[in-house]
């Protein structure tokens, strides 16, 4: 017996001096106030037997407290499975270093003095005590699994089985029936008062939402009745019947701390959706000043139209980014390690992967504030000239000369040379080039008479200013004209270029003056003209009116 409790130590000997002066009633103020200290700081543990709590117990010096109370939950159980030994044969022994409780081959524990401060009662009273705790437990433990007793479980387990089938198919036709009456009423109703509440409802939608809520009143009857029919079950039987206990708690538990959670979460929840009501009637407002600043109702001085969407996402961002910060302390986990990795690795992931996204941004802003471009310019970006179309953060969107559109990254666009036909041209129009080579042999300004006269036959070239040449080059076996033409707009720049073209052709050869281009080393005996009687040569056609 000895065996048990060595090792116990001098605190285990001080506490049970105290305990029994305690008991005689001789121990001073100042003792009992030393002893409450010392078992404010004796570690604890609750023995727990057939997954109900037997009692509480204090660490000693050689066994911590909770392996103390797995090993008397051990010994109990073995007493408890031995039907040789009754529970009358369990007493309290007097020992130097306790109170023993114990049975006829069973030595169960040992009452020291920490177990009787953790109760508040003198030792003989707290062994007693748990003496008779012991006693009950293994009764009950015994009763438990009587074959009687299971044959009864056994029956209570098939009775709510049986229960359970008839109500999982009891509620499902009910339901059904649920679902089949207001299916009928406001088909009904939808079919005699077309035009009226039913009608407008819009009667499809409102039958899909019903038959899914009733789908899901379907499962949650079913998932509680089989709730309820387990936590019956389970408690029948001794080996399941901690778990019974607990089911409820094990379900209602995480429901009941959500519902905790939410309730301690609705001050901070309020502010959040407050400050998004905020936020959004502020962007609102916004789009709706800046739309009014597009469509030209309002102005401000030195603003310019185009740059109403680019500003008001300018600001939809800061205000969006104001609103975040302001609502991070009232965000769940705000301040958690686990919400700071999550922000560092979205941050991360977005540098990362949007780094091209970012410089197109910028490129757009500098596109737009820079007024490099408007919708409606004709402009040029390496091998793409065409109308601009739209006018994005990201892209610039190009109509082409043959009806194709071309979307051309803002990045690229302010690292390319873009030519804008149409920024001048709103002022002072915009001038067509155009060279020929001619001989030598023909006067200069015969060439210049021509060369005017085809630029004044084309219809969509200005009368003012007027047309002029310019000798560019004197070549090896040509001189080189520029003639040099107005157009009003940039819009039909190839069709005015053609028109020039024929125009050219067409005062040449009245003139008879051939075009050297491209070059030759030799005169020809002929003149290399088209005569006149051979410019509509088949498969041409003369005009209508004949020229």
């Amino acid at each position: 017996m000895t065996s048990l409790w060595t090792g116990a130590g001098p605190r285990l000997a001080v506490a049970a001096l105290a305990a029994v002066a305690a008991v005689a009633g001789l121990a001073p103020a100042g003792a009992r106030a030393a002893d409450d200290v010392a078992t404010a700081e004796v570690e604890t543990a609750v023995v727990r037997f057939d997954g109900r709590p037997l009692m509480q117990v204090a660490g000693i010096s050689s066994r911590p407290a909770p392996g103390r109370a797995e090993a008397i939950a051990g010994r109990v159980l073995a007493l408890a499975e031995d039907p040789g030994t009754p529970t009358a044969a369990i007493q309290v022994l007097s020992t130097p270093q306790g109170m023993e409780i114990r049975a006829p081959a069973y030595p169960l524990m040992l009452v020291t003095a920490p177990d009787a401060a953790l109760e508040g009662a003198p030792i003989e009273v707290v062994a007693e005590g748990h003496r008779r705790q012991i006693v009950e437990a293994v009764d009950r433990y015994r009763a438990a699994r009587a074959p009687a007793r299971i044959w009864a479980a056994v029956g209570v387990s098939v009775a709510a089985t049986v229960v359970l089938a008839l109500a999982l198919v009891l509620s499902s036709w009910l339901l059904r029936r649920l679902e089949a009456f207001l299916d009928r009423r406001y088909q009904g109703l939808a079919s005699t008062a077309p035009g009226t509440v039913a009608d407008a409802l819009r009667v499809a939608p409102v039958l899909r939402a019903m038959s899914r809520s009733l789908r899901t009143a379907r499962v949650v009857v079913a998932a509680l009745l089989v709730l309820a029919w387990a936590d019956v079950v389970l408690r029948q039987f001794p080996w399941t019947r901690p778990l019974g206990e607990d089911l409820a708690g094990m379900v209602l538990g995480p429901l009941g701390t959500i519902a905790t959670g939410i309730a301690g979460y609705l001050p901070k929840l309020l502010f959040l959706v407050v400050l998004v009501l905020v936020a959004r009637s502020a962007l609102r407002l916004t789009r709706v000043y800046f739309g009014a600043l597009e469509r030209g109702s309002v102005r401000l001085p030195n603003f310019e139209p185009e740059w109403s969407l680019a500003t008001y996402k300018i600001i939809r961002v800061v205000v969006i980014a104001i609103a975040l910060v302001m609502a991070y302390p009232y965000l769940p986990g705000a301040g958690s390690e686990a919400l700071q990795g999550l922000s560092v690795f979205a941050g991360l992931l977005i540098s990362l992967g949007a780094s091209s996204s970012v410089a197109n941004v910028i490129a757009g802003y500098i596109t737009t504030f820079g007024r490099v471009l408007r919708v409606g310019d004709m402009i040029q970006v390496g091998e793409v000239t065409g109308t601009v179309t739209q006018i994005r953060l990201l892209t610039v969107r190009v109509r082409t000369l043959r009806n194709e559109e071309v979307t051309i990254p803002n990045a690229v666009m302010v690292n390319s040379n873009v030519v804008n036909y149409t920024t001048f041209s709103r002022q002072g129009g915009l001038v067509l080039q155009t060279e020929v080579g001619i001989g030598y042999a023909t006067p200069w300004r015969q060439v210049h008479a021509m060369l005017e006269e085809a630029a004044r036959r084309t219809p969509d070239l200005l009368r003012e200013p007027a047309p002029f040449v310019l000798r560019k080059r004197l070549g090896d076996f040509a001189v080189v004209y520029q003639l040099n033409a107005w157009k009003a707009e940039a819009v039909r720049l190839v069709h005015a270029y053609s028109a020039l073209h024929q125009n050219i052709l067409d005062v040449f050869n009245e003139h008879g003056v051939q075009i050297m281009t491209p070059a030759y080393e030799g005169d020809t005996e002929a003149p290399k003209v088209v005569p006149r009687e051979r410019w509509y040569t088949p498969p041409a056609v003369p005009p209508a009116g004949g020229t």
